[in-house]
C-alpha cells in the first residue's frame, strides 16, 4: 500500500516537475533534462576535457590595447584571455535581481571609470579574473574580475558588497522572509551575497550553512593568490555532476536516475551538505537496457542535430548555425488548416514555434545573435501573443536572453549568452569534402572545371605535356564516360597526344589530378 502511495505521489511530482537522467562511461558524462518526457536541456563533458567557465584565475597582464579599451591577460591557457576594460570595473546587479538594501560601509567605494584600467592593470601587473566565456573558434576565453561563487541557494562575491534576490521569487511574502534573513546574515564587509530562486522557501539556517561553505571556499581562493606565482589556476569549476546537483536539483526536479552507483554516491554526499532531505531524491537505477534508452532521450538527442525539425501541429522550423547568427525558419508544413482558420493556423503554428524554439537554443546550447522568421501574422494582438509565448519559455534558461517584439517583416530578434561552443561545433568537425557548407560541386561542374584545366594545358604548345594522365572520382569518370565522351576525344585529337582516364575510389568527389608521364609533374583541381 505505502509502495503504490509512493508510486502514485512520485507520478504527481513528474508531472509536475523536471526528471534528470545522467549516464555515466568511460569517456563521457551525459545529463539529460526530462519534463513530461520530453528532453528540454542536455550537457555531455568528455573524459579529459576542461570546462574552464566558472574558474578563476590568477594572470599577469601580458598587453594592453587602447583601441579595442581591452588587456590580454595570462592565465597559462593555450590562448591568453581577453578582459574588456568594462568588465574590470566592478559590476551593477542584473535585471533579473532586486537590490536588497544593507548598512554601508563607512568606507565610500572608489569609483572606477575605463580609463583608469590600463593604470590600475599595466602590463605585467597581476590580477585575479574569472572565466565568464570559454574559448571559441580562434578567440580566446573572455574573463572579468567581478569573482562570483555559486552555491545551491546563494551566489557569493567576495568583491562586491551588493545584495540581492532573484525576482524570480514573486511572491511578496517570501521575498519579504529573505530580505529579513540577508540583513541578519553575517557577511564580512566588502562582500555580496545574491540569494537565487531555489531559496524560495528555506530554512534560515539552510542559507547560512550554504554562506560558510563559499565563504571556506574563498579563504582557499585568497590564500592560494596570496601564495602562487601567476600564471596560476586558483578555483577549478566542478564537474558535470557536482554542477548539476548544484544548478538544478531544485524543488521543481521530481527525482535524479543515474546508471553508475558510486557516482549516485558522490552526488548524494555533494547535496546532504545543504540539503539532507533532497538526497532521497537521488536514486541508483541499475538497467540492462541504455538507461538514456530507456527514457527514450537518445533518439531526442539525435534529433537536436537535424537542420528541419517537426512540430507537432504538422509545421516545422529550419534551423542554420553560422559563424556570426542563428537564423531560424518557420514554416507551416503539413498544417494548412481550415478556408477560414487560416489566421488561426498560422498563429498555431507559430505559438509551437516558440516553444521549439526555446527548447533547440537549450538544447544546442547555440547563442549569439539569432533571427526567427516567423509566418507573416496580419493582427498585433497574434504577434503579441507570440513574443509572451516567446519570454515565457526563454524565461527557465541559464543563459541570458534578451527577446524583441516582431519587426514589421515578422522576424524576431534575439541573443543568447555564449558560453562555450555549441553542442554541434564541440561534437562534430567538417566535412573535408564540404568544409562545412553541406554542398559539394556536381559531377557536371567538375568535368566542366577539368576540361577548363586540360584545355590551358594543351593551349601551351608544350611538347613535355604530350601524354597526360587524369584521375578522377568514380562519379566523375561515369560523368565523363556517358555525357563528355565525344568533347574529350575532340580535344585529344586538338592536343596531339594521348589522354588517360583513370578512377580513385579514395579522392573527394571534388578534386582531380592531371600528371604528366614524361616529367611526372603534376597539376591539381
Amino acid at each position: 500500500m505505502f509502495k503504490k502511495l509512493r508510486e502514485a505521489r512520485r507520478q504527481k511530482a513528474l508531472a509536475a516537475g523536471y526528471q534528470i537522467i545522467v549516464n555515466v562511461e568511460k569517456l563521457e558524462t551525459r545529463v539529460a533534462q526530462l519534463r513530461e518526457s520530453k528532453l528540454v536541456d542536455y550537457t555531455i563533458e568528455r573524459t579529459g576535457d576542461e570546462n574552464i567557465v566558472g574558474s578563476i584565475f590568477k594572470g599577469r597582464v601580458k598587453n594592453i590595447e587602447p583601441g579595442l579599451k581591452a588587456m590580454f591577460v595570462d592565465i597559462g591557457t593555450e590562448k591568453n584571455a581577453f578582459l574588456h576594460f568594462w568588465d574590470a570595473i566592478p559590476a551593477a546587479l542584473d535585471k533579473g535581481l532586486e537590490e536588497v538594501s544593507r548598512k554601508k560601509s563607512k568606507k565610500k567605494p572608489k569609483y572606477i571609470a575605463a580609463k583608469d584600467i590600463p593604470s590600475i592593470y599595466p602590463v605585467g601587473s597581476e590580477v585575479l579574473i574569472q572565466v565568464s566565456k570559454g574559448a571559441i573558434g580562434e578567440k580566446g576565453p573572455r574573463v572579468t574580475t567581478n569573482i562570483s561563487l555559486p552555491g545551491r541557494c546563494m551566489v557569493l562575491m567576495p568583491l562586491n558588497d551588493q545584495f540581492g534576490i532573484s525576482r524570480r521569487i514573486d511572491d511578496p511574502k517570501e521575498r519579504q522572509r529573505l530580505r529579513k534573513i540577508t540583513e541578519k546574515m553575517n557577511v564580512p564587509e566588502g562582500m555580496g551575497v545574491i540569494l537565487r530562486t531555489v531559496c524560495k522557501g528555506q530554512r534560515a539556517r539552510f542559507l547560512i550553512r550554504d554562506l560558510r561553505i563559499l565563504l571556506s571556499q574563498w579563504e582557499e581562493i585568497d590564500q592560494l593568490r596570496q601564495t602562487e606565482k601567476a600564471p596560476a589556476w586558483v578555483f577549478r569549476e566542478p564537474e558535470l555532476v557536482e554542477r548539476t546537483v548544484r544548478d538544478f536539483l531544485t524543488d521543481e526536479v521530481a527525482e535524479v536516475l543515474c546508471d553508475d552507483e558510486p557516482t549516485v554516491e558522490q552526488m548524494q554526499e555533494s547535496v546532504a551538505r545543504i540539503s539532507p532531505r533532497s538526497r532521497k531524491r537521488i536514486h541508483f537505477l541499475p538497467t540492462k537496457q541504455p538507461i538514456f534508452e530507456k527514457f527514450n532521450v537518445e533518439k531526442q538527442i539525435k534529433s537536436a542535430f537535424d537542420r528541419q525539425v517537426w512540430m507537432p501541429c504538422g509545421g516545422y522550423i529550419v534551423i542554420d548555425e553560422t559563424e556570426a547568427l542563428i537564423s531560424i525558419d518557420v514554416n507551416t508544413g503539413r498544417n494548412r488548416g481550415g478556408k477560414n482558420n487560416s489566421d488561426k493556423m498560422i498563429l498555431e503554428t507559430n505559438l509551437q514555434a516558440a516553444d521549439e524554439v526555446a527548447r533547440q537554443l537549450r538544447l544546442r546550447n547555440i547563442g549569439g545573435l539569432i533571427v526567427v522568421d516567423f509566418i507573416d501574422m496580419k493582427g498585433r494582438k497574434d504577434q503579441n501573443a507570440v513574443y509572451r509565448r516567446m519570454l515565457k519559455q526563454t524565461d527557465t534558461d541559464k543563459a541570458k536572453i534578451q527577446v524583441l517584439p516582431l519587426s514589421q517583416l515578422g522576424l524576431m530578434e534575439m541573443t543568447r549568452q555564449r558560453l562555450n561552443e555549441s553542442l554541434s561545433r564541440s561534437m562534430f568537425n567538417d566535412c573535408p569534402s564540404c568544409k562545412g557548407s553541406g554542398r559539394i560541386k556536381s559531377a557536371e561542374s567538375i568535368s566542366v572545371e577539368l576540361q577548363r584545366k586540360l584545355s590551358g594545358l594543351i593551349q601551351r604548345a608544350d611538347d613535355s605535356l604530350s601524354d597526360l594522365v587524369i584521375v578522377v572520382h568514380p562519379e566523375v569518370m561515369q560523368r565523363l564516360k556517358d555525357e563528355d565522351s565525344n568533347d574529350l576525344l575532340e580535344m585529344e585529337r586538338r592536343h596531339h597526344g594521348r589522354l588517360t582516364f583513370r578512377s580513385d575510389p579514395s579522392g573527394a568527389r571534388e578534386d582531380f589530378k592531371i600528371v604528366c608521364q614524361s616529367t611526372g609533374k603534376e597539376f591539381n583541381s
